[in-house]
């Protein structure tokens, strides 16, 4: 009984490590590193530490900062864009509970559903917007100041 619990706990971590990995910059550098090696010095600089540009295009922007958590289509006078936002959820004490994109793969009742998805007094707070021109390149991003 007590293997069968500890195989299981282990089993678990596996997974959530290997979920996390995921959500790397340089795991994403690894799945793609044709996208990566096209890439000027700055710009892979940029992306190995999570960032993104102004001029980048969406596929640099999921490389450094992952799948967004939200798209929008915002329409202005210059026409339709799209806008990638990505969110964190905060504890009601301030402090993060969840960082990220991974938990966008889990379903309710699902036995690895992550605990911030139900956490009673969570807060969802938009960290980072990016905005791409008709070109589909970075043409502003927004985020919190510290």
């Amino acid at each position: 009984m007590k293997i069968s619990k500890l195989l299981l706990g282990l089993g678990t971590l596996l997974l959530a490590v290997g979920l996390v990995g995921c959500a790397t910059p340089q795991a994403r550098i690894e799945k793609n590193p044709a996208a990566f090696a096209r890439l000027s010095p700055t710009q892979q600089e940029m992306i190995k530490k999570g960032q993104a540009g102004v001029g980048f295009d969406q596929e640099m922007v999921k490389l450094a900062l992952g799948e967004p958590d939200r798209v929008r289509a915002r329409t202005d006078a210059q026409g339709t864009t799209e806008v990638w936002s990505y969110v964190t959820y905060d504890g009601d004490n301030g402090y993060p509970l969840y960082r990220g994109f991974y938990h966008r793969y889990y379903f309710w009742g699902d036995p690895l559903y992550p605990y911030y998805m139900n956490y009673a007094s969570r807060r969802t707070r938009e960290q980072l917007r990016v905005a791409f021109d008709a070109a589909g390149k970075v043409a502003s991003i927004e985020q919190e100041k510290p």
